[in-house]
């Protein structure tokens, strides 16, 4: 039996993606798209596919009563996803969110309430299983080396900053060696951020945001007489499908909020 999917923020270069992801699945059906410019296109006249008779509206909590889907997809805008999630969660439709920059208070409002109900999420800063890979090797990379930095580069419409990306990144980092940041200050800042911003354990991150970017990330370490640097690129949105994808078919299975890909992958 298919997998019923509506997607939330279906007009956006990620929810477009999506929906076309979706669409070439056979395993999945796309059964609505949400937008707040939706002005019921046929979301395969949108995205290149052909006439599917999908047409994105604006009213996401009608469009679930009406479809009754079984995961939501959200990329949308962190004031809004929190309670997309809110609104699919209480009719026991299950989400897969890659909205970054949503409240930390939200976010645990929001896995006490999957908790309750007993239905699974998947919350993702990054859906591109190299981008994962990334942290499990800078993670494995962090015993040996002293010091650490990352920089993070974006699209110039990226809201938030850093990329959630990056403060997993870092997190996972700090885990890993306590003592990251104990180290020299480096001086002092002619420019105030020149440095970057210090996040959790002392690692230092610093954004970039230019046209042209898609989304990038180097974890750079320094040891004596040496450095290492582990890269990831996405250069296109399509690298961020087979991950969406694979949440979509894995959250069914679970009964909490899952956050982060690399708890479905790396199993």
């Amino acid at each position: 039996m298919a997998i019923n999917v509506l997607v939330a923020g279906a007009l956006g270069k990620m929810g477009r993606e999506v929906c076309k992801a979706v669409l070439s699945a056979g395993d999945l059906r796309l059964v609505g798209a949400v937008d707040v410019r939706g002005e019921e296109q046929d979301v395969g006249v949108l995205t290149g596919t052909g006439e599917t008779g999908v047409l994105v509206v604006n009213d996401l909590e009608s469009e679930l009563e009406k479809k009754r889907p079984d995961v939501l997809v959200d990329f949308t805008r962190p004031d809004a996803a929190a309670n997309n999630v809110k609104a699919a969660l209480s009719r026991r439709v299950r989400p897969v969110v890659g909205t970054t920059g949503i409240d930390s208070g939200d976010l645990r409002e929001i896995a006490g309430m999957a908790e309750k109900l007993r239905i699974g999420g998947v919350v993702a800063p990054n859906f591109a299983i190299g981008a994962v890979l990334m942290i499990h090797f800078a993670v494995q990379a962090a015993k040996y080396f002293p010091s650490v930095e990352i920089i993070e580069l974006h699209h110039d419409q990226k809201l938030d900053a850093p990329s959630g990306t990056a403060l997993a990144t870092a997190k996972a980092l700090s885990a890993a060696r306590k003592d990251f940041g104990r180290g020299p200050a480096g001086g002092f800042e002619k420019i105030t951020g020149a440095r970057g911003g210090l996040c959790e354990g002392g690692v230092r991150v610093h954004s970039v945001r230019l046209p042209g970017l898609v989304a990038h990330q180097e974890v750079i370490f320094g040891g004596l007489g040496q450095t290492l640097t582990i890269r990831h690129d996405s250069i296109s949105r399509e690298s961020f499908m087979p991950g969406v994808l694979l949440a979509v078919r894995k959250v069914l299975g679970l009964d909490r909020l899952v956050f982060g890909l690399e708890n479905l992958l790396l199993e």
